[in-house]
């Protein structure tokens, strides 16, 4: 008999900036942090490993713990309950306000550590790592700071705490609020709780100023707001890239080997990541996004070589794919990875979600600053490959690493994209594109997706019977069999 894999639910809060970025644990531990980059090699990597470093806060006799995020930001606060009745309040951030002009976003995390009720025992237990060789990081003591030398660079944990204390992992009185600023290069020079404080406020303002002009449906606003603030966090405003997700080997379910890296940014998920933050009325992240396609786009147009369906927040193919054997895993899930040999994939569905991604600076009167020569040129060649890749095999969505197909979900995206350039072409634009040919590719694709139809409802492809859950955007899309949509749905 098959044992029943059940899914992981993970119960962590998540902090950041659209530069850096933070996993805490219930207890209010940091578990995992990458620096400089999401897509860097751990600082803090607990989450994989006990002794992939942390940065905890032991609060002795705790016995309860609660956590929340301030409303409508990003800024986790977790409660900690000890048994003889003491409280502590632990409030986590990464910076975000603008000043001088510009988005200010460092590679850091400010903790403020306080006593709510009573006079509790702490301890502080520091302990990074150097990158995925797990080598803990030695202390250099400076005069309100640590330094850690890390790969080349140096990270600084700023405090008002007694340094010994911090060093020796030595239990004391939380009798004032505590200040930790973890920084990334510089420290923090000038007075240490006025700045904290300063941050903290500003930074609440923005996340509240942000979801404030977000467009927000009346029913489920807290969870659609909450939704939106975490789409955000994964948008790397440095390159514009969005990423899938900012960890690494959480396996799917207990005891699979199904735990890639995800800290990279998949086309196609950026495009359902834009798409819902065109929604919620943000449209900065689109531009963003876009000078990061184009750079992607214009080595797409002068070489050989095909879109590929991932790219590290730099622009390169996130390889090669690596296991790295020291590390324990998540609940000992096994290998942990970093890259993701998904780069080298054939996804022929990509050519058309770009598309549909680009589209509405030509369908939407308020991105008429975006119709530039160069992004029409990238639309174009985007639109001929669409014509190009109906009925390939390739890896599929699903990113099969063996057993290439022809895949319905792909054919659908080139019949998507192909269905834009006839509306855009209606329009004016697309001058290099003949209208007739994109009808015939338009029907070419149509067929292709009804040639996997099997008692009236589109399957996986003409050679695979099996059901893809991905086809249920064949409505969505606006696909024109309207009876083959709502079987294939049902």
């Amino acid at each position: 008999m098959n044992r029943l894999k059940i899914p992981i639910m993970y119960h962590y809060g998540l902090i950041g900036n659209c530069q850096a970025s933070a996993l805490l644990d219930r207890e209010g531990t940091l578990v995992w942090m990458c620096l400089p980059r999401p897509d860097s090699p751990p600082v803090f990597g607990q989450l994989l490993d006990e002794s992939g470093g942390h940065f905890k806060i032991q609060v002795e006799g705790a016995c309860k713990y609660h956590q929340h995020y301030l409303p409508n930001t990003n800024v986790l606060v977790t409660r900690i309950e000890s048994e003889d009745g003491c409280e502590v309040k632990i409030t986590d951030f990464c910076p975000r306000f603008e000043q001088h002009g510009r988005m200010y976003r460092p590679p850091s995390v400010f903790r403020i550590v306080e006593a709510v009720r009573g006079t509790p025992l702490v301890k502080v237990s520091n302990r990074p790592v150097i990158g995925w060789e797990k080598e803990l990081a030695t202390p250099v003591r400076g005069n309100s700071h640590l330094r850690y030398d890390v790969r080349g660079d140096s990270l600084r944990v700023t405090t008002n705490a007694p340094l010994t204390y911090l060093t020796e992992e030595t239990s004391f009185i939380l009798n004032e609020k505590l200040y930790f600023a973890i920084t990334w290069g510089a420290g923090v020079e000038a007075d240490l709780a006025a700045v904290t404080q300063q941050f903290l406020e500003q930074t609440i303002q923005y996340w509240r100023v942000w979801v404030k002009h977000c467009t927000i449906p009346t029913l489920f606003q807290k969870e659609t707001i909450r939704s939106a603030l975490t789409l955000k966090l994964h948008c790397f405003e440095d390159t514009g890239a969005i990423l899938a997700a900012l960890t690494t080997s959480l396996p799917e379910e207990a005891e699979s080997r199904r735990n890639w890296d995800y800290r990279f940014c998949w086309l196609r998920d950026a495009a359902f990541v834009l798409a819902a933050l065109h929604q919620l009325g943000h449209f900065e992240e689109m531009e963003g996004f876009l000078r990061f396609l184009l750079n992607i786009g214009h080595r797409y147009e002068h070489s050989r070589e095909g879109l590929g369906p991932v790219y590290a927040l730099d622009q390169q193919l996130p390889l090669p794919e690596t296991e790295h054997e020291g590390w324990r895993g998540f609940g000992g899930s096994r290998p942990v990875r970093s890259n993701n040999q998904a780069a080298e994939h054939v996804q022929n569905d990509v050519y058309g979600e770009m598309v549909l991604t680009l589209a509405p600076i030509f369908f939407d009167e308020r991105f008429q600053h975006l119709r530039t020569p160069e992004h029409e040129a990238l639309l174009q060649n985007l639109i001929e490959s669409c014509v190009r890749s109906i009925s390939r095999s390739d890896a599929g969505l699903w990113e099969l690493r063996n057993g290439w197909q022809e895949h319905s979900f792909s054919n659908l995206m080139c019949w998507a994209g192909i269905d834009r350039a006839v509306k855009l072409k209606e329009r004016g634009f697309l001058a290099g594109l003949d209208l007739e040919t994109l009808r015939q590719a338009k029907r070419r694709a149509e067929l292709a997706i009804e040639n996997s139809t099997r008692e009236g409802s589109v399957r996986n492809g003409p050679k695979d019977d099996s059901y893809d859950a991905a086809l249920l955007l064949l409505p969505v899309l606006g696909f024109p069999e309207k009876d083959l949509c709502a079987q294939t749905v049902r």
